[in-house]
């Protein structure tokens, strides 16, 4: 059963990754991958959170499993950072890409704390 509510999750943290992604580059069209890191940070914020709710008691057992791994599992990507990264320095971008470094991880772990806090 556990099987069916990771699929659910990863399925719907695909489509909102996908979605979310496309209309953060319409918004803000940028030579930058914003949307991968607002996607990153955000899903950072959200597992803080669901992380708190779960270490009080208030997800079960299905719930935890379809939100943290499912969904926030498919909606950040570690891969497509990894890529753009690359991109970056491929294009001879060395400042953009130290910054992406940079701003993914600081604003991705501070989410998560903030998350976590909110959370309790």
């Amino acid at each position: 059963m556990v099987a069916i509510w990771l699929c659910l999750g990863g399925a719907l943290g695909t489509l909102c990754r996908y979605y979310l992604g496309q209309a953060i580059a319409w918004l803000w069209p940028s030579s930058f991958p914003l949307g991968t890191l607002g996607i990153n940070v955000l899903g950072s914020l959200l597992l803080g959170l669901l992380w708190a709710f779960r270490a009080k008691g208030l997800l079960a057992t299905p719930l935890q499993a379809m939100l943290m791994v499912g969904f926030c599992g498919a909606f950040t990507t570690f891969s497509a950072f990894s890529m753009e990264t690359v991109g970056l320095l491929q294009a001879g971008r060395y400042v953009q890409a130290g910054l992406y470094i940079l701003a993914s991880v600081a604003l991705s772990l501070g989410a998560m704390v903030v998350g976590h806090r909110l959370g309790w």
